[in-house]
């Protein structure tokens, strides 16, 4: 087989592309990476026709001395005896505007591919290599080779810059605003004192708080309180005689009623 792809990129860039096995995994159009799988490794749907064939397999790229790169690779039916080869070989030619990518080798199938038309088939491998070289231009670069073809760089000791002169600050003058502030605020007059101390006697005399029953049924506080009857100074001078004489009558009561039971 035979089959030329231009690009509209430099043949370095594809150079380095080929180079790098992350950049060619990435190139291959539907590949799926298995972990712990070596990087141009996987599975792969390739549709011919009406019909939907998943490969396993892998792909190695080799440079060779003459600047072309080699492409080997073998596959297997994922639900299948069919296995897939190929051995290829990319020359990359410098033109007008790009790079044209001239591919020949061959490859061999059987299995279920084998039965499909060679039309179908050709044209299924046409446009898995078109795609797999316009990925390659466009595949970005990855850190490594990034790193790898940069130069390195002399880093230059920072010099240490000059201290600046700092200044004091010129004191600030106080203002009139703060001196009015600072004063202490005027004593209240006695009126105010007064004033506050009634309102705070007539909260406390409000019933406030108090529930309906307590309101209705506890006697009236404060002013409104009931002023008891003023006392006599008789009446006082009366009780406090009255019970000593009491007393004394009691007492002789009691003597002269044991002195008659003795006579008896």
């Amino acid at each position: 087989m035979e089959h030329e792809v231009f690009v509209p990129v430099q043949a370095e860039r594809l150079r380095e592309a080929l180079a790098d096995p992350v950049r060619v995994a990435r190139a291959v159009p539907g590949l799926q990476q298995d972990a712990g799988t070596p990087p141009v490794s996987g599975r792969l749907k390739v549709r011919v026709g009406g019909h939907t064939i998943t490969y396993r397999g892998t792909v190695r790229v080799t440079a060779r001395d003459d600047g072309s790169y080699a492409v080997e690779g073998d596959a297997t039916e994922a639900r299948g005896p069919g296995t897939v080869k190929l051995a290829l070989a990319l020359t990359l030619t410098p033109s007008d505007g790009g790079t044209t990518v001239t591919i020949t080798g061959t490859t061999t199938a059987d299995g279920r591919v084998a039965d499909l038309p060679p039309d179908a088939v050709s044209a299924t491998t046409d446009r898995l290599l078109n795609r797999f070289v316009e990925n390659l231009a466009e595949a970005p670069e990855t850190p490594q080779s990034a790193a790898e073809r940069e130069p390195e760089r002399e880093i230059e000791p920072e010099k240490p810059e000059p201290e600046a002169e700092v200044q004091p600050a010129p004191e600030a003058e106080p203002s009139a605003l703060f001196e009015e502030e600072d004063q202490a605020p005027p004593a209240p007059s006695r009126v105010n004192r007064e004033d506050a101390v009634a309102e705070a006697a007539h909260a406390r005399r409000t019933m406030i708080g108090r529930s309906a029953e307590e309101v209705d049924h506890a006697p009236p506080r404060g002013r409104y309180a009931p002023v008891p009857a003023p006392e006599t100074a008789d009446a006082r001078a009366t009780l406090r005689w009255a019970a000593p004489a009491a007393a004394v009558a009691l007492a002789s009561a009691i003597a002269v009623t044991r002195a008659l039971r003795k006579r008896r």
